[in-house]
């Protein structure tokens, strides 16, 4: 165990993201306080919850879809590096609305992935503006581990929030369910093996990203959502994260039981990101 109460640590590049980035969430909460938080969260239109997203689409996403699309704003990742010198977000933003994503996943940890809180903000006044009652569900991906960032999240525009089962123990993991569902937050609750999933379920997930990343090799193996959804319940929000590249991928997926597939890669090195997404929609 790490040195925070509930924090699990797993030999993978976990660790080295959530232990660099603990400096700035110390600052960020001297530099705006739960109080100032509360009163920038007023600004925003209604929240619309991913599984909400998912299970009932609006606007340009397909009520028709076998598996609806949650598109990802990523400049960055350790294991590709850049994929974005100049990241336009909010066209990019505008552009999945358009092309019919149910959510927009947005990276906002600043070191690994060149992140910012702010693409979350400027995204959702966009959205709401330009799509009025017609937005999709936004996504703060991160690597949470205390309430603090659960406010900071519906603060600057989330609907749901990522917490990652790998770091989390059960009763953290519980306790942020809970905080996330009183600041009408979603939560998407992400895990790797099956002893994660077990984890999950019993902390109280009902949104689920399967990840089929490995986090030590950096390897893809869509199989792992296969051994995986037969542990969570029949009735959970399954998505499939990860190793999305060609209709094939979302087939694959499909079959295994997921509701909606995270992609992200795919659509930041796709020349046409509209293309992209009609090749990808069962």
């Amino acid at each position: 165990m790490s040195s925070l109460r509930g924090i699990t640590e797993t030999g993978s590049i976990l660790d080295r993201i959530v232990a660099d980035t603990r400096d700035l969430r110390e600052r960020q909460k001297r530099d705006e306080p739960a109080a100032a938080l509360r009163d920038r969260a007023s600004q925003y239109d209604a929240q619309f919850r991913l599984t909400d997203a998912i299970i009932s689409p609006r606007g340009h996403a397909p009520a028709s879809a076998a598996v609806q699309i949650v598109a990802e704003i990523k400049k960055a990742s350790p294991s590709r590096g850049v994929f974005v010198a100049d990241l336009d977000y909010l066209r990019i933003a505008r552009d999945y609305t358009l092309g019919g994503a149910a959510g927009v996943s947005i990276l906002t940890e600043p070191f690994y992935f060149q992140g910012d809180l702010a693409y979350l903000r400027d995204v959702r006044l966009e959205l709401a503006a330009g799509f009025p009652d017609a937005r999709p569900s936004l996504l703060r991906k991160d690597f949470l581990v205390e309430p603090y960032e659960l406010l900071q999240a519906r603060a600057y525009g989330a609907d749901t929030v990522l917490l990652i089962a790998a770091i989390l123990d059960e009763a953290l993991l519980r306790d942020l369910i809970a905080e996330a569902a009183a600041l009408d937050l979603d939560a998407l609750v992400e895990v790797h093996n099956g002893a994660e999933a077990e984890r999950a379920v019993a902390a109280g997930a009902t949104l689920f990203g399967i990840n089929n990343r490995d986090l030590h090799t950096f390897d893809v193996d869509l199989a792992t959502t296969e051994r995986i959804r037969p542990l969570l319940p029949h009735d959970a929000v399954i998505i499939g994260e990860s190793g999305v590249h060609t209709r094939a991928d979302v087939a694959r997926l499909h079959a295994a039981g997921v509701g909606a597939i995270l992609v992200g890669e795919a659509f930041m090195t796709a020349p046409d990101i509209a293309a992209k997404m009609d090749e990808l929609r069962l």
